[in-house]
């Protein structure tokens, strides 16, 4: 195969996806930059003093270095309670991650997300509009949906 029929056959392979495929850009802290709203349901299980269904709506605010903040209301067991919370942040370049976050209650909580949509800005797809999120706490069981404002 001489040079230039090498070369009309790799640009057909590219152009067809044949190719070698160019990675995806991961994700990492700065991904997340911005406002959330959320809203998180689920329950309780453990200590009983505590059991019950439990509901939170708020926002989360991500500064793209690791650092939250956020506030909302939480209503646990039928009483609903304003909250702040502040925390610390970790993406990795699978666009998982994990944060712990303190509440204004006096309790810590950890949490794992998949950050898993893209909006377009312009004529580029810029991920990290939508965040899955767990409650990793023991006897707690919480998920959420968190949406870039």
């Amino acid at each position: 195969m001489n040079g230039k029929t090498f070369t009309i056959a790799a640009l057909t392979a590219l152009a067809l996806g044949l190719g070698p495929t160019a990675k995806a850009q991961g994700c990492s802290n700065a991904t997340l930059n911005g406002t959330f709203s959320y809203k998180g349901t689920g329950a309780i299980l453990t200590p009983p003093d505590f059991a019950g269904p439990l509901n939170e709506v708020g926002t989360l605010t991500f500064n793209g270095n690791g650092v939250l903040t956020g506030a909302g209301v939480l209503n646990q067991g039928g009483t609903a309670t304003p909250v702040t919370k502040t925390g610390t942040y970790t993406v990795n370049p699978d666009c998982t991650g994990t944060f712990s976050v303190q509440y204004s209650l006096g309790f810590t909580s950890q949490f794992f997300f998949v950050i898993d949509s893209t909006q377009m800005v312009g004529l580029a797809q810029v991920r990290g509009s939508e965040i899955q999120i767990l409650c990793e706490d023991a006897g707690v069981v919480l998920d959420a949906i968190a949406r870039k404002q």
